[in-house]
C-alpha cells in the first residue's frame, strides 16, 4: 500500500514516528512532496524559535531514511481538481502522480470521499490507518509503539504510559487495541 502523508500528521513527533516506524518495517510506502515536507517545516515556527531548524533536520533524515518518497505533484492534474481548500490540491495530486491508495490526513473537510473516489484514492485517518496495520501486523505495530514510547522517555526524562502516549498523538482506537489481546490470523 502506498500512501501520501499530509503536513498535519508529519508535524506531531510522535505521530509521525509511529507511521515512519511502520513504514521503515514495511507496512506501507510512505509518499509526501517537497511542498508538504516544507509545509510542515514552516508550521513549526509557532512552536518558538529553534522549532523549524529541528524540524528541517528531521526532514533531512527522512528524505535519507525514505530517497523514493518524495514525489512531485502530477503536471497539469492540479489546476483540475476541485477541493474545498485549493491549497491541499497539490496533497491530491501527489498521490495522483504516485498512484497512492490512500492520503493519510486529519483534515477530513479538505478531501472530501466523493472527489477522491473518482481518483481512486481513501482519506485515512492517522488512527484508523495505523489500526489497520496493527489488525494485520499487531507484533509489528507494537513494536514500533514501544520503540517511540523509549525514544519519548529518554528525551522527556519521565514515564510515558502508552494509552496516554497514544491519546496525546490522537490514536485513541491503536491505544485500546494494543490493550486488548491481539487478533488472531
Amino acid at each position: 500500500m502506498k500512501a501520501v502523508l499530509d503536513a498535519c500528521v508529519l508535524f506531531p513527533t510522535v505521530l509521525r514516528q509511529m507511521l515512519t516506524g511502520v513504514a521503515a518495517r514495511g507496512l506501507f510506502t510512505p509518499l509526501w512532496s517537497d511542498r508538504i515536507l516544507e509545509e510542515w517545516a514552516r508550521a513549526t515556527r509557532k512552536l518558538g524559535p529553534g522549532a523549524e531548524i529541528v524540524a528541517r533536520g528531521e526532514i533531512a533524515a527522512l528524505r535519507a531514511a525514505f530517497p523514493r518518497a518524495s514525489q512531485a505533484p502530477a503536471p497539469g492534474v492540479e489546476q483540475r481538481l476541485t477541493l474545498p481548500d485549493p491549497n491541499d490540491a497539490h496533497v491530491l495530486a501527489v498521490a495522483i502522480a504516485a498512484g497512492a491508495d490512500a492520503i493519510v490526513t486529519f483534515n477530513r473537510a479538505d478531501f472530501p470521499r466523493h472527489l477522491l473516489v473518482a481518483e481512486d484514492i481513501a482519506r485515512r485517518d492517522p488512527d484508523g490507518f495505523l489500526w489497520e496495520l496493527w489488525s494485520h501486523h499487531p507484533e509489528t505495530v507494537a513494536a514500533v509503539v514501544g520503540e517511540v514510547r523509549a525514544t519519548a522517555e529518554r528525551l522527556s526524562g519521565q514515564p510515558q504510559p502508552q494509552r496516554a502516549l497514544l491519546k496525546r498523538a490522537k490514536l485513541p482506537r491503536l491505544a485500546k487495541a494494543l490493550d486488548a489481546p491481539p487478533p488472531s490470523s
